[in-house]
């Protein structure tokens, strides 16, 4: 069965708050919330794979948008792919060859969950991050666009984990790019919402975690 923004918030919420009970216990200088995005993914990804071990988890895929370009490496990419049963996602660069799908164990674009991420921090180190608010404009937007104008996507998402002062900042926050989202024209549900008190180190006191559903453009 494909997983839900439901299913994916309960993950993310699961794990992350394990993770950062364990930092609390070795009492460590540094929390999630000074990590940079890529290297907060092995933790999304180990949140998403403890979840459902009949999930597989398939980190930056090339959407099938880009599958007819020549190289691998050409086309947009998805930052993680979500299948059920565990296969692998179809490779659609091999289709119709003698490696295309061996033993019909790939897993058709349309029932994968595809899920762009973004994290972001309030505080930082060195006090107020400036590109906070930065961050919550148009590179979200365009992650968003990338997935609903895909029409081999059927199922997608968007995470968004923030870690700010409050409950309150994150909630807001979250809600003014959907505002956003939607006044550009596209269709993005509200999101399954979750989180979670965090230890003050650096100003950021809670984990929002926000994951949008994303309708495909017609």
């Amino acid at each position: 069965m494909t997983p839900s923004p439901s299913d994916v918030a309960d993950a993310i919420e699961a794990g992350l708050l394990a993770d950062a009970a364990a930092l609390d216990a070795e009492q460590a200088v540094a929390g999630l919330d000074v990590l940079r995005e890529i290297d907060l993914h092995p933790f999304l990804h180990s949140a998403l794979r403890a979840a459902d071990a009949r999930w597989g988890v398939w980190p930056e895929q090339k959407l099938p948008g880009g599958w007819s370009r020549r190289k691998r490496s050409e086309g947009e990419r998805c930052d993680v792919v979500l299948t059920p049963g565990g296969r692998p996602v179809l490779d659609g660069e091999l289709a119709g060859t003698l490696f295309g799908d061996p033993g019909g164990a790939g897993v058709a674009p349309e029932e994968a969950f595809w899920l762009e991420v973004k994290t972001t921090a309030q505080f930082g180190e060195e006090g107020f991050a400036k590109r906070y608010a930065a961050e919550l404009g148009r590179t979200l937007l365009a992650d968003a666009r990338k997935l609903a104008r895909d029409r081999g996507v059927r199922h997608a998402g968007l995470l968004l984990v923030l870690f700010t002062a409050d409950e309150e900042t994150a909630v807001h926050d979250a809600g003014v790019w959907h505002e956003k989202a939607l006044s550009a024209g596209l269709m993005v549900e509200l999101p399954s919402v979750r989180g979670f008190p965090l230890t003050d180190r650096v100003g950021n006191r809670w984990c929002g975690i926000f994951v949008f559903g994303i309708r495909p453009a017609t």
